[in-house]
């Protein structure tokens, strides 16, 4: 069985628009920006505890200092 491209989808489109588009409700492109903007501070949480200021580490007592 052979893979061959299809000429009639746009690799940038998701349901007929722009993937990356900020459009508000329960879309595609709504669930890519949640995603994108989950990771961003995922790793600002990630700098602000490797700086000292976790909040979590203190309050479960994970790491004695």
């Amino acid at each position: 069985m052979a893979f061959e491209p299809r000429n009639d989808l746009n690799s940038a489109e998701i349901n007929g628009r722009d993937r990356n588009a900020f459009l508000f409700g329960f879309t595609p492109q709504a669930e890519i920006w949640n995603g994108r903007l989950a990771m961003i501070g995922f790793v600002a949480y990630l700098l602000w505890d490797l700086a000292g200021y976790s909040v979590v580490r203190d309050v479960l007592n994970i790491v004695a200092r």
